[in-house]
């Protein structure tokens, strides 16, 4: 995703060497079309690195915000060497940097000794350095804000002590009361996994579930096909119903049935049991002869065709989308409104 509609020809830039000599010319004052141009000379990296990208060029024209960022980095590394020494010698024991609300991590009283304290806390200050690193950049749009902001948790998280067994205080006193059988028993677990995988078994406990008789039980019919979907549609189950129909698109990667499990936790049902009609795109298994399959295939014959499919099923009613995950970004390009109000009517 691109975040800034680019006027400028990206064979101007070919890569940061010119969007250096770019901001240092603008005088840290870089003008619109000269951020633009910027972007657009990434137009070719993959879709991950697109918002590191935006968000670095637009820190680089922001002198403000990198101030700032450097000075709550001194205020952080001072407040943490001031706090270290007592919380060394047991009489600070408080955390001067609080986790975020619903961040259990650090919640075990055994993160409060020394030096797994210290860990914790070295980590949380600078997981929220970056949080606000990636948080209100001047130009930023808020979509590739939000990326970048999901991608760079993701990559502090891997560095997290909670994650890291040998810097883990929970984990070390499992291992000493378990007298290191605890890693044996991961280790018997990764390597049963590894042995399904390669003779091409399904995951340890997936016989306990079979679809049709405890995973995708809600009845529906296939209405429609092609080469990469089937639609299924799904009747409510009331004597009034919903004028507008429900199209659900899960993930290309997902069964169709991620939304509708067993009965008490299945999406399809719920909805049916409250007067909705319900259609599911039902993805394909790729295989060799999907090779040359493009993701403008996928939204053509995938999304754009379950849209026509609806249409024709029911006609004159404007379908409410509920793209699931990546899919939400194939139905996003089919950009078809609809803001139709909800009323209800008899089952003809």
């Amino acid at each position: 995703m691109t975040c800034i509609d680019a006027r400028i020809d990206p064979a101007k830039f070919a890569g940061l060497s010119e969007a250096r000599t770019v901001i240092r010319n603008a005088g840290h004052r870089a003008s619109d079309d000269a951020i633009r141009s910027l972007v657009v000379s990434w137009k070719d990296r993959s879709a991950s690195q697109r918002p590191w990208a935006d968000w670095a060029l637009h820190l680089a024209s922001a002198p403000g915000k990198r101030l700032e960022l450097f000075q709550r980095a001194a205020m952080t590394m001072a407040r943490f060497g001031l706090w270290l020494p007592g919380a060394a010698a047991g009489t600070r024991r408080e955390a001067f940097v609080e986790p975020a609300a619903g961040d259990r991590r650090f919640s075990d009283p055994a993160w409060a000794q020394w030096p797994f304290n210290a860990l914790a806390q070295g980590f949380l200050s600078t997981e929220g350095w970056w949080r606000e690193a990636t948080s209100c950049v001047p130009g930023l749009e808020r979509d590739c804000e939000a990326e970048a902001a999901f991608m760079t948790r993701a990559l502090i998280d891997v560095f997290s002590p909670s994650n890291i067994p040998w810097l883990n205080p929970v984990i070390l006193d499992k291992t000493v009361k378990a007298g290191g059988y605890n890693f044996v028993r991961g280790a018997a677990n990764w390597l049963d996994a590894l042995d399904r995988m390669l003779a091409g078994k399904p995951p340890a406990g997936a016989e306990a579930f079979e679809v049709g008789r405890n995973v995708a039980v809600t009845p529906g019919k296939v209405v429609y096909r092609n080469d990469l979907i089937e639609l299924i549609q799904y009747e409510p189950a009331t004597d009034k119903v919903f004028l507008e129909p429900i199209l659900m698109v899960p993930a290309w990667i997902m069964k169709y049935y991620i939304l509708d499990l067993e009965p008490q936790s299945s999406m399809v049902r719920f909805l049916v049991g409250r007067g909705h009609t319900v259609f599911m795109v039902s993805w394909k298994n790729p295989d060799a002869r999907d090779r040359n399959v493009s993701l403008d295939d996928y939204r053509r014959q995938g999304v754009m065709a379950a849209f026509d499919a609806v249409s024709a099923i029911i006609p004159n009613r404007k379908s409410m989308p509920a793209a699931i995950a990546s899919a939400a970004r194939s139905w996003r390009s089919r950009r078809r409104p609809w803001q139709g109000t909800m009323t209800s009517a008899s089952r003809a």
